[in-house]
């Protein structure tokens, strides 16, 4: 037998040696679960979120247990208080209500276990966040206020379709503002915010809102809705009213639905998220962490202004 058949035999009769033992070793043991509880899944921003997070866990070893508070601060806590039954190595929160969330970040920590937040930050006093991952929200409020000084020719009545329940809104809505404050000051912008209204983040409930706003101001030019839900009821309210044309709408996220609906004419323009980043990057954070390393208590991912001709160029967009 010559040397290179010799070989060939060597190996092929390890292979068959070390088989059986790697049959036995099964797939790779996870390194963990983290836990995920998000603001809601029936708005697509979350569940993009969401699906980002375990793709980036799966791949660095981890499994995800996702849940959703739906809007519900109580909900989420028994959501918290469950993942420290189940031993979880982390947990990432989108918080229902940003001051209320003190109470599950406590019990977290006592627990020992990591608490990360994403694209909601917490505004408790009490309750530690090792760190936190989102949109620069305040940047893409401003970003708001210029594509609706835009689409009103720099004059008109606008209102506010608001959820001031969480962090990452009362960013938009104080950029937004800043935004029209700093353009009325270096370039004679003269559009007047005349009400803000609780739209709950929700379709329904912004539609709602936008029939009370038609109403008390039969003069309105604009709208800012502070994501899509909200700027889809506005669009919806106002198509009812047949006053789609006579009011523009600007949202805030960048979901296919607002995009299609920014394609139509319908959304003048959406300052757009990028969730399957922050969900990385988040996921990142955790590895860093248990791993030793230190992570920034903040990370901010800016936002894009999307309009009706980054839409009609969109392969994606219906």
């Amino acid at each position: 037998m010559n040397a290179t058949p010799r070989r060939q035999f060597l190996i092929e009769a390890a292979s068959l040696l070390l088989a059986p033992a790697l049959l036995a070793a099964g797939p790779a043991k996870s390194k963990g679960t983290i836990g995920i509880s998000v603001l809601t899944l029936t708005n697509p921003f979350f569940r993009d979120l969401a699906d980002a997070m375990t793709a980036e866990a799966r791949t660095q070893g981890f499994e995800t247990l996702v849940t959703s508070g739906e809007f519900d601060a109580a909900k989420q806590r028994n959501q918290v208080a469950d993942f420290i039954v189940r031993k979880t190595v982390a947990m990432i929160l989108c918080p229902c209500d940003s001051k209320a969330v003190g109470t599950a970040l406590l019990e977290a920590n006592r627990a020992g276990i990591p608490v990360f937040t994403a694209d909601i930050a917490s505004l408790a006093k009490e309750g530690k966040v090792v760190g936190h991952v989102a949109t620069d929200n305040f940047g893409g409020g401003k970003f708001a206020a210029v594509a609706l000084i835009e689409a009103l020719g720099g004059k008109g009545k606008v209102a506010i379709l608001d959820h001031p329940e969480v962090e990452s809104v009362i960013l938009r809505t104080r950029g937004f503002l800043q935004e029209l404050e700093q353009q009325r000051k270096d370039k004679g912008v003269s559009i007047q915010v005349v009400a803000t209204l609780p739209g709950g983040a929700a379709k329904d409930r912004s539609m709602k809102a936008t029939e009370d706003l038609l109403q008390a101001h039969p003069d309105l030019n604009g709208i800012f809705a502070i994501n899509d839900p909200s700027a889809l009821g506005a669009v919806a309210a106002l198509e009812k009213a047949g006053r789609l044309a006579q009011v523009k709408v600007v949202g805030f996220d960048g979901s296919p639905e607002g995009k299609s609906a920014i394609k139509a004419g319908k959304i003048h323009a959406d300052p757009i998220q990028f969730p399957d980043r922050i969900g990385r990057a988040t996921v990142q954070n955790i590895v860093k962490y248990l791993a030793g390393d230190d992570v920034p208590r903040e990370t901010l991912i800016p936002t894009a202004l999307y309009r009706q001709a980054d839409a009609a160029k969109d392969p994606a967009v219906k």
